[in-house]
Formats: structure tokens, C-alpha cells, sequence
């Protein structure tokens, strides 16, 4: 598991794996921009936002991105984009591993096989949202109080609020999978398949939190 780094300072937390671990699915190039140049970006231009706003750097980066509307606007705007930017690249990264994790038959696989019928049916449910999503974005799997459910989220939002528990993500940004898959989005998905890490996503289920970075509801800014 990648080192918790969940307040600011942010740094770039090396991956669980090596750059060239997902192959042939995702490739070494890709991984290597897609952590070292994309994430980077985003860790780099949310410390000088919160450089430039003391009053937020107590909050955790799930508070900043669950919280960010409590805040005026253009700040919550902003915190938003780049927050979102780092939680939603480490929870993706965070949900492969090398040749995938199996489901196994604990709680999360009694829960897929309810609600969808079994992998395969999930399978198809997860593929349908992402090739959904116009332009930039993500597909969820989260649980919600009613249990599991898809979402999507456009470019950097989250589906980091009360009652819900994201528990995997797939990243559909081009920058994710041009390199290989050029446009052929529904290939990249498919090739995503065979790395996740299931057992990150059960982990999530039952502990909550990404990394162990547990959120908790910070005092409102005016």
C-alpha cells in the first residue's frame, strides 16, 4: 500500500507497483505520465492553493474534496479541481495491481453477485457508464445506504459525500490510455478489467477512507 499522505504538505506517494507492472494492459509510458507528470501537476497547484490559504490546511483530502462547496465559490472552485485531481488519480492507481486482485467470496462479492448478478454483470454495468461519460471523467463503483451503485463524475469531481463509499474507479481521461488504446476507449476498459485490485475495494468497503485517511466533517468557512 502507498504511504499516507493525506494532509498538506502533499507529496507524489509512490505507486504499489512499478511503472511497468500493468503490462500488457496499461503501459509503461502511460503510468509513468499519467503518476509523474499529470498527478504531479495537480499535488503541485493544490499545495500553492493551499499555501495561499492557511485556514485549509488542516483539512484532509478527502474533507477538501467532500467539502469543498462549503467554501466562496471561486475558492471552491478551485479546490475542487485540484483536490479532486489528487484523490481521484491515487484511489485509481490504488485500485490496480499487477495482474489483478480476484473478488474472492466476501462481502463485496455477495453484494456484486446481488445487485448485478456476478461480475460479469457488473462487468457490463461499469463498462456501459464509463464509454458514458462525455469527454473527461470518471465511472464509481461507490455504496451507498441502499447498497451498491455506478456513478460517473465529469473531470475532477468526486462522489466523496455523506453516505456514500467509493470503492473503485476507473479513470477515462484520454491522458489514461491514448498512448496505447489511442481513442478506442472500450479496449482500455476491458484491458482495465484484468488489473484491479478487488482486495482494495473491499478494504474501502469494510474500513472506509482512502489509505486509512478516515473523513470527518471539518468546521464551516464563511
Amino acid at each position: 500500500m502507498a504511504m499516507k499522505n493525506c494532509c498538506y504538505p502533499f507529496i507524489n506517494t509512490p505507486l504499489p507497483y512499478g511503472y511497468n507492472a500493468l503490462k500488457p494492459f496499461i503501459d509503461e509510458k502511460t503510468m509513468w505520465l499519467h503518476h509523474s507528470r499529470h498527478l504531479q501537476n495537480y499535488i503541485d497547484n493544490l499545495n500553492k492553493l493551499l499555501k495561499e490559504n492557511p485556514e485549509l490546511q488542516s483539512w484532509s483530502l478527502e474533507e477538501l474534496v467532500g467539502c469543498y462547496s462549503w467554501l466562496p465559490r471561486t475558492l471552491g472552485t478551485a479546490v475542487r479541481n485540484q483536490a479532486g485531481g489528487v484523490y481521484n488519480h491515487r484511489f485509481f492507481f490504488e485500485g490496480m495491481a499487477p495482474g489483478g486482485i480476484s473478488l474472492g467470496d466476501g462481502v463485496l462479492a455477495q453484494e456484486i453477485n446481488r445487485t448485478f448478478g456476478g461480475t460479469e454483470g457488473w462487468k457490463e454495468r461499469m463498462k456501459e457508464a464509463a464509454m458514458s461519460v462525455f469527454g473527461s471523467g470518471y465511472a464509481w463503483l461507490v455504496w451507498e445506504k441502499n447498497g451498491l451503485e455506478i456513478r460517473t463524475t465529469a473531470n475532477q469531481d468526486s462522489p466523496v459525500e455523506p453516505d456514500v463509499r467509493p470503492l473503485l474507479n476507473i479513470d477515462v481521461w484520454e491522458h489514461a490510455y491514448y498512448l496505447k488504446h489511442y481513442n478506442v476507449r472500450a479496449a482500455y476498459i476491458e484491458d482495465w478489467f484484468q488489473v484491479i485490485n478487488w482486495h482494495a475495494a473491499q478494504r474501502r468497503l469494510t474500513c472506509g477512507g482512502m489509505m486509512g485517511c478516515t473523513p470527518k466533517i471539518p468546521e464551516r468557512i464563511s
